[in-house]
């Protein structure tokens, strides 16, 4: 997979420290295109205030947000020389697990299961889409067969089915096979419904920047997790708040990447680190699907988990030959 992006170097005053930021919008998951993201950082260094630098954040496009929100953060722990502290606890899990994606047909997805069980991974998750439910069914009963309770197995329809075809697809389930599906229906506002007929919760993914004013109307019984992806909600502020909100009401925040590099990939990491109340399996192992990384060290994890300290640390040594100067300002 080839992807595009921006990165953004914040330099201190003094030059001595420096702190990154990317901008990669994903087509057909962000509204706005690599240029437009572009067109709108430079329109903002130009008129940058630093005497109000929040200011300017406010109605910036998600993927600029969140490389400048990182940036910012990054370039303040460089010069301080902590780590960012994303709880007020001010204490952050060692290690986070992380969950392989299966897709293709059932032979495909038992290969890589069990690859990916042999190095340490427990928690998977499987597309699900309304064109081939059948064969949905037919992988998860193999999964629930080879595996069991050894592993824990997620779906995600991505709001591709009706409610009905959502019933269907629970009925035929093994009981207790499955810890929840993201955003299983096209209307999210029957997610209710749906686990009162099914006991099976739910997890909120698009739902979140698409109908935010949903998530407090679904009842906390029918949800398990909020899948956050900063760079499409709006910022890393924003799914700090969600983050929050799912510390608040039990459920786990469970973050993800939009087939980013390992400059966001570790700060994500970091930041599930320091926010999760439990131990939740994120959805950082995009990084198998590009060929190259952007650091000096490329972002991986260790028997399926995540030194988030480690990863932090080497996320902000970028390797300068993989990148390209396009402009340079002083603010």
């Amino acid at each position: 997979m080839q992807r595009e992006g921006i990165v953004l170097a914040l330099k201190s005053p003094d030059e001595r420290h420096i702190g990154y930021g990317e901008i990669a919008p994903l087509p057909g998951l962000h509204r706005e295109s690599l240029q437009i993201a572009e067109a709108q950082l430079v329109e903002l260094l130009a008129k940058y205030d630093l005497s109000n630098p929040n200011l300017l954040l406010e109605g910036l496009y998600p993927s600029v947000r969140t490389g400048l929100e990182m940036a910012m953060i990054n370039l303040e722990a460089a010069i301080s020389g902590t780590l960012p502290a994303f709880s007020h606890a001010g204490q952050s899990a060692g290690h986070v697990p992380v969950n392989a994606l299966l897709f293709g047909n059932t032979a495909l997805i038992m290969q890589r299961a069990e690859e990916y069980f042999s190095v340490g991974y427990r928690t998977f998750k499987l597309k699900v889409t309304a064109s081939d439910t059948a064969g949905a069914i037919k992988s998860i009963h193999a999964l629930h067969h080879t595996f069991g309770e050894r592993i824990e197995l997620r779906l995600d329809a991505n709001q591709s089915l009706s409610l009905d075809e959502a019933l269907d697809l629970a009925r035929h389930l093994p009981k207790g096979s499955i810890a929840y599906i993201e955003e299983p229906l096209k209307q999210a506002e029957l997610i209710g419904e749906f686990y009162a007929k099914t006991a099976l919760p739910s997890a909120l993914d698009e739902t979140l920047w698409q109908k935010p004013e949903l998530l407090p109307e679904i009842p906390e019984t029918a949800l398990a997790a909020l899948i956050l992806k900063p760079n499409r909600l709006g910022g890393i502020s924003a799914a700090l708040q969600f983050a929050q909100y799912a510390l608040n009401h039990h459920l786990l925040a469970v973050f993800s990447s939009a087939f980013e590099s390992g400059i966001s990939l570790s700060f994500y990491a970091w930041l599930a680190a320091s926010t999760a109340s439990k131990s939740a399996a994120c959805g950082l192992d995009t990084y198998r699907y590009l060929q190259h990384d952007l650091l000096e060290t490329p972002f991986g994890a260790e028997n399926a988990l995540l030194d988030a300290r480690k990863l932090y640390h080497e996320g902000v040594k970028v390797n300068q030959r993989s990148l390209k100067r396009t402009s340079l300002w002083t603010l």
